[in-house]
């Protein structure tokens, strides 16, 4: 018999709390590349390596904090993270070169993947009764859009009463300020020491020889190219290519008189359409099939980027893109870390689910620089902006051969 929790459980809120301060913080950086970048004088390129270095860091991070929290705990991995992203914060308000940017970015990857999805999510999977497991996952996931929907517009906020350096500290503060939520995470542990020593090589062998496994960590390639571009670039995009906003009309009575202040409220627009989008996938996957679920969502968000450049865009596209794709913007996450635990098992979850998150870091790695690089090349974003329909109309095909059938019981605590 099942003896884990139900859905609403102190381990939930905790998680929630920590992935959307981690994330608020992360999805702001698109907002401090043009100040950045106007104060040393760097090319486009620069900065967006050092985002796309973070982003690989993440990736690469993932796996590595999922192994540490199922060898020496949950809670001890969060602390690393927490620590290492609050340092990372700190080091970069100092840097005055790209380079140094650049090295910095590598320790906020790294904090990030030791609060983010990999680590939280796998304890919330744990936690959380076979029943409502797929909509606990997008519960979590979703707090990551709540956070999106303030951090963007925070950042704004705060760059226009201090220097970008002085809101890294802040930041740097508030993620620490997270380690208070850790009393309550407490999940079932999903196996002795001596039986984690004895299986890990095993359940990971079984999954790199699945062609499955394989094709669901090339799918989760354009999730992360998608999302990390338009997270980085979508800002400097709108205020660079976005109609003016007229005097009189409804944006500009709202307060939102400039392209700059849009692309902001933008990507905060896109976290809050995400939070139902989400929830509707958590729902979703306990009832349907979740490949087929990812393939139409990747073919949505292929239909949606393709209309938005192939109209003027205007304020007005700017919202229905960003309200299109973000109930498009998360909605994978609870449905590929449900379909890797419902493949594989939830003993290794945490690095199973980590390995896979590594392609969705690898997109964002290029996304990020590749979207900087091509526009200090040709002054335009368009270029990029295709190639990110393309990969996602490639992530629709390869999740149809998936083989969505258990490989691995779930260690039951």
């Amino acid at each position: 018999m099942d003896q884990r929790t139900p859905l609403i459980t102190p381990v939930l809120v905790a998680g929630c709390i920590i992935i959307m301060v981690s994330f608020a913080i992360r999805a702001s950086f698109g907002v401090f590349q043009i100040p950045i970048a106007d104060e040393f004088g760097w090319l486009r390129t620069e900065f967006s390596l050092a985002i796309a270095i973070q982003n690989l860091a993440w990736g690469i991070g993932q796996p590595i904090f999922g192994a540490i929290a199922e060898k020496i705990g949950d809670r001890k991995a969060i602390v690393m993270g927490a620590f290492i992203y609050a340092a990372g914060l700190l080091l970069s308000s100092g840097a005055t070169t790209p380079l140094e940017h650049q090295m910095y970015e590598v320790l906020v990857g790294f904090g990030i993947a030791g609060t983010g999805f990999g680590v939280i999510l796998a304890v919330v999977g744990r936690a959380a009764s076979d029943d409502n497991r797929s909509m606990a996952l997008a519960v979590a996931t979703a707090a990551g859009s709540a956070g999106q929907v303030f951090g963007a517009p925070l950042a704004e906020w705060l760059l226009s009463m201090m220097s970008w350096q002085m809101v890294f500290v802040v930041f740097s503060g508030v993620i620490l300020a997270t380690l208070a939520c850790l009393p309550m995470m407490r999940a079932p542990e999903p196996a002795s020491k001596a039986e984690l020593e004895e299986s890990m090589s095993e359940i990971l062998g079984k999954a790199f020889r699945d062609p499955s496994y394989a094709l669901i960590f090339l799918g989760f390639f354009s999730c992360g190219y998608q999302l990390a571009f338009i997270t980085a670039h979508f800002p400097a995009l709108v205020t660079e290519m976005c109609g003016p906003i007229m005097p009189g009309g409804v944006l500009h009575s709202i307060g939102i008189t400039t392209t700059s202040a849009l692309g902001a409220v933008a990507i905060s627009l896109i976290g809050l359409a995400n939070i139902g989008g989400t929830l509707l996938a958590g729902w979703a996957g306990k009832r349907y099939t979740k490949k087929y679920l990812l393939a139409g969502i990747y073919t949505a968000r292929t239909i949606v980027g393709a209309l938005f450049f192939l109209f003027p865009i205007t304020p007005g596209t700017v919202l229905l893109f960003s309200v299109a794709m973000g109930s498009l913007w998360l909605a994978t996450v609870p449905l590929t870390s449900g379909l890797v635990a419902h493949i594989y098992g939830l003993r290794y979850m945490g690095t199973l689910y980590g390995i896979v998150f590594l392609s969705h870091q690898l997109g964002s790695f290029m996304g990020v620089w590749l979207g900087g690089r091509l526009y200090d090349q040709f002054g335009t974003y368009e270029i990029v902006w295709w190639v990110g329909v393309a990969v996602g109309a490639f992530s629709a095909i390869v999740h149809l051969p998936i083989r969505e059938k258990p490989l691995a019981k779930p260690c039951m605590a």
